[in-house]
């Protein structure tokens, strides 16, 4: 244990997290290049390439350059799979459908008795709803 102090411990530690950290940048912008829109399939061919020939430099550079729209597509993909679910919740909870013919008169029937609605309206809106 003399021949391995502590602080060459935590020294290691330390470039374990980095090397991590590093390799989890370079996957996240990897994805990103796949799943931008905007480049051609030489654009990130020639990306792609870059970083991972050059993987400090490359990495530094997409950061810098394309660094924003990074941001907005991450933002614009949150938004998009948010949405999607939302839907998916409404269309399970039944609260996206039409109502029924039956509920519709049924809704017709209470407007009429409450006055909200005149015979005239309501033998119209029937008429509609049943064509």
């Amino acid at each position: 244990m003399d021949d391995y102090p502590l602080l060459n411990a935590f020294l290691t530690m330390l470039w374990l997290f980095l090397w991590i950290l590093w390799f989890f940048l370079l996957f996240r912008i990897i994805t990103d290049l796949l799943r931008d829109d905007s480049l051609g399939g030489w654009a990130k061919t020639g990306w792609m390439v870059f970083v991972i020939a050059l993987p400090f430099l490359g990495v530094f550079v997409y950061v810098i350059a394309r660094g924003s729209g990074m941001g907005r597509r991450d933002a614009a993909q949150a938004k998009q799979q948010n949405e999607a679910f939302q839907a998916y919740v409404r269309d399970a909870a039944g609260t996206n459908r039409q109502a029924s013919g039956v509920e519709e008169l049924s809704r017709l029937a209470q407007l009429k008795s409450n006055g909200d609605i005149s015979a005239e309206e309501f033998e119209v809106a029937k008429r509609k709803l049943l064509a």
